[in-house]
Order: structure tokens, then sequence, then C-alpha cells
């Protein structure tokens, strides 16, 4: 499960999601990868269990790259437990995900079963997602 190894607050604010994402929106090192279309919190686990999907699916071939890391702790208050005595402890982490956010890459492996792993990613995540290709540049070596 991926979460900080240390951080400077333990308790933070739920914050907002509004805007597009201006960091993160561009395949930087596979040939395909799987853009957000809506904002969202993604756990720890949903995150793990698209991972795994995908990597069982092209049987440990090629190389998939994980974009997005849960810096957010999210805190619960224990069950019936009354009012006041200050925030709960941190339950679970989230990484906050934007429109237009590269969530997973994948290169080494032939398109439709990049589609396809992709796809069963998708189906692990609480928000809407595209398939996109590298775009290549006409003028990269000039």
């Amino acid at each position: 499960m991926l979460m900080p190894k240390r951080v400077k607050r333990r308790r933070v604010h739920r914050g907002t999601m509004k805007g597009c994402a201006h960091r993160g929106n561009i395949i930087a090192y596979g040939e395909y990868g799987l853009q957000a279309l809506q904002c969202g919190w993604i756990t720890s686990n949903q995150i793990e269990a698209a991972r795994v999907a995908m990597t069982r699916f092209i049987k440990r071939g090629g190389q998939v790259w994980v974009d997005i890391f849960p810096h957010k702790p999210v805190s619960k208050k224990p069950a019936e437990t009354r009012m006041g005595s200050g925030k709960g402890a941190p339950e679970y982490w989230v990484a906050v995900v934007k429109p237009g956010r590269v969530l997973f890459e994948m290169a080494g492996v032939p398109e439709d079963q990049a589609r396809e792993a992709l796809r069963l990613a998708n189906h692990k995540l609480p928000i809407k997602c595209k398939f996109i290709k590298k775009e290549v540049i006409a003028n990269e070596g000039e």
C-alpha cells in the first residue's frame, strides 16, 4: 500500500478540487496512458488494485508507470464516539486527481493489449478515464 514515509502534518483539511490539471497532464515516460476525465480522490488501495490488474493482463511484459501518489491523509473518528475531543486519526491515504491528469503509463506492449490493460485498470478506479497515446512531435530533432 502506498503512503508517505513521513509527513509534516498528519491531519489536513479536505480542500477543493476545482479546475483542470496543469501538471502531469502529458505522457512523460511511456507510449500509452490513462487520463482522468473527472476530479476525485483515489485511495492507495485503488491505485494498487489498478496496477495489479494491468500487470497481470500484460503478463509482466512491457513496463508500467504509476504517475500518482497518495499524499493526502483522510481521517476518521471511531464508530459510536461522542462529538468533540478533536479530529480523528488518519484512516487511509488518497491522491487528489483533477481532470486531465495522467494516472498510469505503459510501454513495450502492442496498442490493443495496452488498451485492454488500461480498460481493466479503469474499472478499479472511482472516476471516468480515457485511453491516450503519446503524440509524436514533428520537429523534435531539429
